[in-house]
């Protein structure tokens, strides 16, 4: 929990901010800015029908320590003719001199493009567009999904053909950063040490906002986000501190800053920044999870399975962190009270789902969901920081979509490094037991992965998966018709090369109604 000096500090931000939404021309004087300030770009994010959210932060030498007033402009064409909205906020210095405009009175299901003023200078210009209304009828929604893009491991190519790709928003899934100082063979350095302050993540964030892949593919359309582990401490789970790095006195004033810096950085409402402080206020923590629409045709619901889970369980060695484990030398392995989601999630879930209405059920979420046993053969090995170190929890999302009968589950994940496609099953423990939707578990954008020459075996032991490959980087491209939803999934040829090419790797299909992945 915060400090209550912490809590009272966090809170007053969140009233500053959002205070500072939509201001009169000239409520602020506007500081001279030698250089230009928009070096990290801008992005879009959590679109409605009526509404997005812009964002930009400011950067460089010569920043004033106090707010900077921002003009902020979003238009119905790219030469700023047809100006839809625009108006000014304040980009404050304790937020990192960030701005997150919420862009209201927006008509449905178009294309926009902004941008911010400072002073004599202009940011880049962004592409971003709104959602359908809820009950309008869709033809096609074309989802790219990625997660876990290490800084030492790569350059950010997939991002490259991603934007040719042309989706209508991506779906990020988590481990936006990282917080190590370098890697074993590092193709290029994040400079500095292990990520602990908050100063150290802000200025991490604002290193990867500097790939000019990265940035051009959020100048392209809106995001969506979940996080992982990274994003704070790699393995940790709710307030336990993870496995890497020097421990610090007070874990959950670290996870705290660190939640702040990813708001900072990510074009999400001003609304969750006061949600969220008022939560860290309260424990509570902050809430990122949540539901959007895109008309009849997808229900798109964001979980978050770090920030409220329980422990690792029986982690080699008696450590935390996470390791490979055999459940049946582990006691609490199948505690129904162990939790992936925190209980209020996992009812806030079944609700949903129970209401969804749409064609396609999308659920994001930060890892893989089916089981993965990598013990050949007889007996079972599973990884405990997974969705198989919390077989009840996994079980109870499970029932929840058989209950709900929510149209067409699919799920997606990220975390591995690899891509899984394959089935959800009502029981992992019966092969046999039907299937209550598919999952498309994708690979990374950069961050390497260990062993892939043993895929095809961990692939047979796991017959509910139908493709696994564990040697390419890249990101996955889903297309939502009423009819069906076609899967492909991208491959960099080679993450250390700058320039390097990007491959199809497979493509997929699964008919609406029937919940069976066909290669195609």
């Amino acid at each position: 929990m915060a400090h209550s000096c912490d809590r009272r500090r966090l809170l007053q931000l969140a009233a500053a901010a959002a205070s500072t939404l939509w201001l009169p021309r000239h409520a602020w004087s506007q500081p001279r800015i030698a250089d230009n300030p928009f070096t990290l770009g801008v992005a879009s994010g959590s679109p409605t029908a009526t509404s997005v959210v812009l964002w930009t932060r400011l950067a460089g030498s010569g920043l004033p320590r106090d707010a900077v007033t921002l003009r902020w402009e979003i238009a119905e064409d790219e030469a700023f003719t047809r100006i839809a909205q625009s108006g000014q906020a304040q980009a404050l210095a304790e937020l990192a001199h960030s701005a997150h405009v919420e862009a209201q009175g927006l008509a449905p299901d178009r294309w926009y493009f902004y941008r911010f003023m400072a002073g004599p200078w202009a940011s880049p210009v962004g592409r971003t567009r709104t959602f359908p209304a809820d009950d309008a009828p869709v033809q096609r929604l074309r989802l790219a999904y990625a997660s876990c893009q290490r800084w030492e491991h790569g350059w950010f190519s997939a991002y490259r053909q991603m934007r040719a790709d042309a989706p209508d928003a991506v779906v990020f899934l988590g481990d936006y950063i990282y917080e190590y100082p370098t890697a074993v063979n590092a193709v290029r350095s994040p400079g500095g040490s292990w990520v602990l302050s908050l100063d150290d993540y802000r200025a991490r964030y604002a290193l990867y906002r500097t790939d000019a892949d990265l940035q051009a593919m959020h100048h392209a359309c809106p995001w969506l986000y979940t996080w992982d582990d990274h994003e704070v401490q790699n393995d940790y789970a709710g307030e336990q501190a993870g496995s890497a790095g020097p421990a610090v006195a007070d874990f959950p004033r670290r996870r705290a800053l660190a939640y702040q810096a990813w708001y900072e950085h990510t074009p999400v409402r001003a609304s969750v920044l006061t949600r969220a402080l008022e939560g860290l206020a309260s424990g509570r923590g902050l809430r990122i999870y949540g539901q959007q629409r895109f008309g009849r045709l997808a229900s798109l619901l964001l979980l978050d399975t770090r920030q409220y889970r329980s422990p690792q369980a029986c982690t080699a060695g008696g450590l935390t962190g996470s390791s490979v484990v055999n459940p049946l030398q582990c006691p609490i392995w199948n505690d129904a009270s162990r939790t992936m989601l925190g209980m209020e999630q996992e009812a806030w879930l079944a609700a949903q789902l129970a209401r969804a209405g749409a064609a396609w059920t999308v659920i994001g979420q930060s890892t893989l969901f089916g089981q993965r046993d990598f013990a050949p053969g007889p007996g079972r090995l599973l990884w405990n920081d997974g969705w198989d170190g919390y077989a009840a929890a996994r079980g109870r999302l499970v029932e929840a979509l058989q209950e709900s009968r929510a149209s067409n589950p699919v799920l997606l994940g990220g975390d591995v490094h690899e891509n899984w496609v394959g089935h959800v099953k009502a029981d992992y423990e019966r092969p046999e037991s039907a299937s209550v939707g598919v999952e498309f578990c994708g690979t990374s954008i950069t961050s390497r992965t260990t062993r892939p020459e043993t895929i095809g075996v961990r692939l047979a032991e796991n017959p509910h998966f139908v493709y696994a490959e564990a040697d390419h980087r890249g990101y996955g491209l889903a297309e939502f018709t009423p009819q069906r939803l076609q899967v492909t999934l991208r491959g960099v040829d080679d993450v250390t090369r700058r320039e390097s090419g990007v491959g199809t790797l497979a493509r997929f299909e699964v008919e609406s109604g029937r919940p069976v992945v066909q290669r195609v």
